[in-house]
């Protein structure tokens, strides 16, 4: 069964591919459903528990869009992590949030939404928010930190990148040798920037310049504002784009303790000045129900991706989407041409 499914997928790939090539298509298989109600979970408890502390996911890449599920978790990153703010802002039990943070970042606009978002949760409503890095906080994944309390890591944890990038990609010059040559008709020079089918002018490359430097100011005065005890004498170094583990990070200033989930959640009890509490999480109705604090609260059941046409059970997967006359970049992080990221980029080619 395995393997007719994998000769399968195969086989509509391929077709994807060969069709793409002329017109825009979209193939998709809808397993399971993201806008679903969200139910709460219980993955830790203190003794004689009354009340909760809600941990909060930001995994993956940070963008205020809809992501396919092949290539992500799917889904709008900042819908999900706001409709959870709200679950535990109107629940007058939870006095706490932990922030569970595993991203390499996003883009700069839909970091900064979420960067708000916790700023008006916790002006609001005066529950502290604390944050647990995982295995990566960098870039975006730092920025949305700096609208918390605390912001606690591992020391393994890679964190830093604080800076801002716009990725470009070019064909111009290689579809010419080919003899195919793109020409726009427009109404001023700059009106198809990063436009890759055409050559771009270096005028064109100040104009995203001052974008980035424009971003890169706010990031930079954002580390300054929220994060007052950093070695200032090293502030250019630890700004330039580079990462740091979460050991480095301490001594940097960028967080203000070492530790795992559990430490974030003795932090977040003390600051909310309660002696115990429930841990919760909210996962989607349908999802797999977490079972520690270490799970994601939007796992699918496993095997789903393979009841395709079993509508009872209620699943939905974007499987495969393919958009010929405006690919993305970088498709497997979700990424496009021309738009700026807060966003560490280790593993594009």
């Amino acid at each position: 069964m395995v393997a007719n499914m994998k000769k399968w997928f195969a086989s509509l790939c391929a077709a994807a591919v060969c069709l793409s090539a002329c017109t825009p298509v979209t193939v998709s298989f809808e397993l399971f459903g993201r806008e679903k109600k969200l139910a709460e979970t219980t993955v830790s408890e203190d003794d004689r528990a009354t009340w909760k502390v809600a941990v909060i996911d930001v995994e993956g890449t940070i963008v205020d869009a809809n992501l396919p599920p092949l290539l992500s978790r799917g889904g709008n990153p900042v819908d999900d992590i706001v409709a959870r703010l709200e679950m535990a802002r109107n629940d007058a039990a939870v006095r706490a949030v932990v922030l569970r943070i595993n991203s390499p970042g996003g883009s700069v606009t839909g970091s900064d939404v979420v960067y708000r978002e916790i700023i008006r949760f916790r002006e609001q409503t005066g529950k502290p928010v604390v944050v647990s890095m995982a295995e990566v906080g960098a870039s975006g994944g730092y920025y949305v930190s700096l609208a918390c309390d605390r912001i606690m890591a591992y020391p393994t944890t890679i964190t830093g990148s604080i800076g801002v990038i716009i990725p470009t990609i070019n064909f111009s010059a290689g579809l010419a040798k080919i003899g195919i040559v793109a020409r726009s008709v427009k109404s001023g020079p700059n009106k198809d920037i990063a436009n890759p089918l055409e050559p771009m002018k270096e005028s064109q490359y100040a104009v995203l310049q001052h974008l980035v430097d424009q971003f890169y100011d706010d990031f930079k005065a954002r580390v300054k504002d929220r994060r007052p005890h950093l070695d200032q004498a090293r502030f250019a170094e630890m700004t330039d784009g580079r990462i740091v583990s979460g050991k480095d990070a301490l001594e940097l200033g960028l967080i203000d303790a070492l530790g795992g989930i559990r430490d974030a959640f003795d932090e977040a009890k003390k600051l909310a000045g309660i002696p115990s509490a429930k841990m919760i999480k909210y996962q989607p109705e349908g999802a797999v129900r977490p079972r520690t604090p270490y799970a994601s609260a939007d796992e699918l059941p496993r095997g789903a991706w393979m009841n395709a046409g079993n509508q009872g059970a209620g699943t939905e997967i974007n499987l495969l989407q393919i958009n010929a006359s405006s690919p993305g970049l970088y498709p497997h992080a979700g990424l496009s041409g021309g738009t700026a990221y807060y966003l560490w980029l280790p593993d594009v080619p």
